[in-house]
């Protein structure tokens, strides 16, 4: 996978009069991304089926510990970029969250297609992290690396303007950087080919989004 070229305008963005031409518009491009995200849903399942291993990983693996810990990982980010496509008022942070959004979901669907796979239920036996081995010592507070907490959800969803653009960007550096860490632990550890390649992907994709989610914040005064 590699990350979709940045663009100057959000997908739904057109020319308007008013206020009330804005929002049909504003509208029409949540729907469009919300299909996106069921579409790459979808995909993701389809790529998972393209990816079987000769030999099943266990239930303890560190494969199905990364695609269960690394599902909830992206749950949070295709929520967080969702946010920032309906909400954000910047162009590029509408167009970054969307993105993320839309691939994040694919990406969960390949996951749990492969725990599906293996004959392996969502949820394991061992805590999160487990699979890493200093995967317990990362998680505080229950939260998993780069992850945000209840309270910094809560904010972001409260948040408008240019304070929600800043906000997102930021969160979601942390959120990107605490899931390079969780997928270098695959690569690192891992025995699956199949997936150690497409976790490598998922870490391309991540690396240009950081740059794209810097330059943006330094672009906002963030």
């Amino acid at each position: 996978m590699t990350a979709p070229a940045m663009t100057q305008s959000a997908p739904d963005e057109t020319p308007v009069t008013g206020d009330g031409d804005r929002r049909p518009a504003r509208r029409y491009g949540i729907l469009a991304v919300a299909a996106a995200v069921v579409v790459g849903l979808l995909l993701g399942y389809a790529g998972g089926l393209l990816t079987p291993s000769l030999t099943r990983p266990g239930d303890t693996s560190a494969e199905a510990g990364f695609a269960r810990d690394m599902t909830t990982h992206h749950a949070q980010a295709v929520e967080m970029g969702l946010i920032a496509f309906q909400e954000g008022t910047d162009l590029e942070v509408r167009q970054i969250g969307g993105d993320i959004a839309t691939g994040q979901q694919g990406e969960i669907g390949t996951m749990q297609t492969w725990l599906r796979s293996w004959g392996l239920d969502p949820t394991g036996s061992q805590p999160a992290m487990a699979w890493m081995p200093d995967g317990r010592d990362s998680v505080q507070n229950g939260l998993m690396p780069g992850m945000a907490t209840p309270q910094e959800m809560a904010q972001l969803r409260a948040a408008q303007g240019h304070d929600l653009d800043v906000l997102f960007l930021r969160m979601m550096i942390k959120h990107h950087l605490g899931g390079i860490h969780m997928i270098q632990g695959i690569l690192d550890h891992g025995g699956d080919d199949d997936v150690r390649m497409v976790a490598q992907t998922m870490k391309n994709t991540q690396q240009t989004d950081l740059v794209n989610l810097q330059n943006a914040l330094k672009r906002l005064g963030g």
